[in-house]
C-alpha cells in the first residue's frame, strides 16, 4: 500500500509541477522568424503531424502534405472587407492575439488554457485567387490532436457566419 501511496502522491506532484511549468509560459516554444509571405507563399506545413495548411499543396513531397491540407477562407463580399471581417473574428477567439496587421496579411497567436502551448495563425488574402490562405501551426510537439484544424474550421464557421 505504501508504494501505491508513493506513487500516486508522485505522480500529482509531476502533473503540479508540469501545469505550472505551462502556466510560467516555458512550454510556449520559440517565436518562428519565418512567418509571412515569401514569394506568394506561406510557411511549409510542420514536419510533425501539428499543423495545417491552405498552401500544403504547394510543397510536394512534403511529408505532411496530406495532414495539413485545409481548404482557404473563401469569400462574397470585397476583399477588404472580408479582412475585416476575418480581424473581428479572430478579435473573439479566446486566448488569441493579434500581432500583425495589414490590408494582406494577418498573424495571430493562440494558447491553450492550461499550459499554455503557443500556435501561430497565419491568414493571407491571395488577391488574384480571391481566397484568403491560411496556415495554423504549433510550436511544440510531434502531434496537436488536431487543434489547428479545429481551430481554423471554427474560424471558418464563424467567418462564413457574419
Amino acid at each position: 500500500m505504501k508504494v501505491l501511496g508513493f506513487i500516486a502522491v508522485f505522480a500529482l506532484a509531476l502533473v503540479a509541477i508540469v501545469v505550472l511549468v505551462g502556466q510560467l509560459g516555458w512550454l510556449r516554444g520559440p517565436e518562428p522568424s519565418d512567418l509571412g509571405v515569401q514569394q506568394g507563399r506561406l510557411k511549409a506545413p510542420s514536419l510533425s503531424p501539428n499543423s495545417v495548411s491552405s498552401q500544403a499543396d504547394l510543397y510536394p513531397g512534403h511529408p505532411q502534405q496530406s495532414y495539413a491540407r485545409i481548404t482557404p477562407l473563401r469569400f462574397q463580399d470585397t476583399p477588404d472587407q472580408a479582412m475585416q471581417r476575418l480581424v473581428k473574428v479572430l478579435q473573439t477567439q479566446e486566448r488569441t492575439v493579434l500581432l500583425q496587421q495589414t490590408p494582406d496579411y494577418v498573424y495571430a497567436q493562440s494558447q491553450s488554457a492550461l499550459l499554455k502551448f503557443t500556435d501561430d495563425v497565419e491568414f493571407w488574402l491571395e488577391r488574384p485567387t480571391g481566397v484568403i490562405q491560411v496556415r495554423s501551426a504549433s510550436r511544440l510537439g510531434r502531434s496537436d490532436l488536431g487543434v489547428n484544424r479545429a481551430r481554423v474550421e471554427s474560424i471558418r464557421a464563424q467567418f462564413e457566419k457574419n
